[in-house]
């Protein structure tokens, strides 16, 4: 576009909130797609360190990224799990 040699594409997948948990009506929390080697789901109950680095996504993440893309002018493609929003 506009004679440029390079097309860039963002895309921004939103995820967190997505993940296994009681909250959800589910009968265990995650226990995979994290950074805690060897976690093991909790049946019954509530995993609050594994929800804690789910949260931060949803909580602050996607907010700095959508400030900063808002400040430069510039749009992305939201690819999103419905149980995320």
């Amino acid at each position: 576009p506009g004679g440029a040699l390079v097309a860039l594409n963002l895309v921004l997948n939103y995820e967190e909130g997505g993940e296994n948990c009681l909250l959800h009506g589910d009968s265990e929390s995650e226990k995979l797609l994290s950074e805690i080697v060897g976690a093991a789901a909790v049946r019954g109950g509530r995993n609050v360190n594994m929800e804690s680095l789910y949260d931060y996504g949803s909580r602050a993440g996607f907010w700095r990224l959508r400030e900063l893309l808002t400040r430069k002018g510039t749009t992305c493609t939201v690819f999103a799990v419905g149980m995320a929003l």
